[in-house]
């Protein structure tokens, strides 16, 4: 069996603020073969959910918004970070309902994933939310101004193949639901 690689020793190097959404670190890390690398550089961030939600018509709840690290505006799905000691699929039903009003009746996880294999910087967790229906005001804490969209499909699967969805997670969140949504028209 493949061992897997242990950290010997950490040291911050950089904190902004009180560590909450950025922390730098150098590892110190030790391969099975027995090779040690000093200065393996760790970046803490919080684990986020991304949700694709569906409204009980078929429709997808999307934004079309900036961000700081994006030419341009980029369509983007509901998602925000994990609170301490939530859990990931309450996050996302919490996220949801804030950033759309919306609440949905079938929630689906679509996995969790390394940010960074390497490097960390967090978790991904993705779910499909189904049968999505308004329920109040958009209650969001979000500092960019966001345009909502409610999307039929087949302006999402195009807007996902020319690149509309700038971020990866976005984007690797709208390909596995639609994925998750062809095989289950399969069933």
């Amino acid at each position: 069996m493949m061992e897997s690689l242990r950290t010997l020793e950490r040291r911050r190097l950089l904190m902004v603020g009180d560590g909450r959404f950025l922390t730098v670190e150098n590892h110190t890390v030790a391969f099975p073969d027995g090779r040690v690398v000093e200065d393996w550089g760790w970046i803490i961030t919080p684990d986020f959910v991304n949700v694709v939600a569906v409204t009980e018509e078929g429709r997808f709840l999307c934004f079309r918004q900036p961000k700081y690290a994006v030419a341009g505006l980029s369509l983007a799905v509901t998602g925000g970070y994990i609170e301490p000691g939530e859990e990931p699929l309450a996050a996302a039903q919490r996220e949801l309902l804030e950033e759309t009003g919306y609440v949905a009746t079938t929630w689906r996880s679509l996995g969790s994933y390394a940010v960074d294999g390497n490097r960390g910087a967090g978790v991904a967790y993705f779910f499909l939310a189904t049968g999505a229906r308004w329920r109040q005001p958009i209650d969001a804490d979000d500092l960019e101004t966001q345009d909502f969209l409610l999307l039929e499909r087949a302006e999402v699967e195009a807007a996902l193949l020319a690149g509309e969805f700038k971020v990866l997670p976005w984007a690797a969140c709208v390909a596995l639901a639609l994925l998750m949504l062809d095989r289950d028209a399969r069933r």
